[in-house]
């Protein structure tokens, strides 16, 4: 969340201190173009990513309810990270109301909303590795795998993706609160001093991104060697979607924390304008695909399509009777 906290006055330039995303602080040039920035760009932003994320994820579990065995267990992952993406995708119209005004909704729910949307983009991104790791059971340990992979495995595993997200979480409940500022009115933000704010950088960006990174690469380039070391069926077809998966992933989550290291790396005194610019909009790339991430990891498995387009020629009460699925794939993907 990037907000504004301070303005001051230094030399022939008007600084400002800037939070990012995880609450730390940097120095701005040109308050009014950023700030103008935010709040016309955020806010529509945020609606849109609202709307796409309840549709999709929508679509989601509707197909799952009606065409698959809920008690699968790449189903039980799936519906996990359905239900964090919408835990996520709930606190972004409060946070295009702020960015459009400022809060309006109290200490309790400053502390609620902020909370929340770190706990669902943790979970988010903790049940994807999850995913990961199990499609690299199945395909490369698959013996082994068919005598483990139970419905008992896949729920254990997800509690301690939401324990873990909780704990994560925990430290924006406690830190966020509601301050005034003359010139920006009542700001929602990390009140936690300098080390918690470094601490919890490094934690987002190693637990959040560079060990499910390292798994994603580890986990696909094994699946990779494995089709190509035997006939599977739909070899092409599964290294594409391996290679997307891996590249999505990278694409949309990559350059936020590529940019927020730079940024945080910079001179103490650096005015960092176009990096402030870079980061507000690889956040929002970030948040949207981790509010629409089952869609795309779904739509690609050739039985979703098959579902969907069940589901499009044949409504109603037909739906049932046009469930063809190519090939025997134990789950969507």
């Amino acid at each position: 969340m990037e907000m504004p906290n301070a303005t001051e006055e230094y030399e022939d330039y008007e600084y400002y201190s800037e939070k990012n995303y995880d609450g730390s602080q940097f120095l701005m040039c040109s308050p009014i173009d950023i700030n103008e920035f935010a709040k016309n760009f955020l806010p529509p932003f945020y609606y849109i990513i609202f709307i796409a994320s309840i549709i999709g994820n929508g679509v989601v579990v509707l197909v799952i309810y009606k065409f698959e065995k809920l008690t699968m267990v790449t189903n039980i992952f799936l519906l996990n990270l359905v239900a964090s993406n919408i835990i996520f995708t709930l606190t972004l119209p409060f946070q295009a109301l702020h960015h459009s005004d400022q809060w309006i909704f109290g200490e309790a729910l400053c502390k609620l909303v902020y909370s929340a949307h770190y706990f669902g983009f943790y979970s988010s991104v903790l049940f994807l590795t999850l995913m990961t790791f199990d499609r690299y059971l199945a395909v490369v340990h698959c013996v082994v795998a068919n005598k483990k992979r139970r419905s008992c495995y896949a729920l254990a595993l997800s509690s301690a993706a939401w324990g873990i997200s909780l704990l994560a979480s925990l430290d924006s409940f406690i830190h966020f609160t509601v301050k005034e500022y003359p010139k920006y009115g009542l700001i929602c933000e990390d009140s936690s001093d300098l080390k918690w704010k470094v601490f919890s950088l490094y934690k987002q960006f190693v637990l959040f991104f560079i060990f499910p990174l390292t798994v994603f690469v580890y986990c696909y380039f094994r699946i990779t060697l494995t089709v190509f070391a035997t006939r599977m069926v739909g070899k092409h077809r599964t290294l594409g979607l391996t290679f997307v998966i891996v590249l999505m992933f990278f694409t949309f989550w990559g350059p936020y924390n590529i940019i927020h290291m730079i940024n945080e790396n910079r001179e103490p005194q650096q005015c960092v304008d176009r990096l402030s610019y870079a980061e507000y909009v690889t956040a929002n790339i970030g948040h949207l695909y981790f509010c629409i991430n089952p869609v795309f990891y779904t739509f690609l498995g050739r039985k979703f399509q098959n579902h969907v387009r069940g589901v499009l020629m044949n409504q109603g009460s037909c739906l049932t009777s046009h469930m063809t699925v190519s090939g025997s794939s134990r789950s969507l993907a």
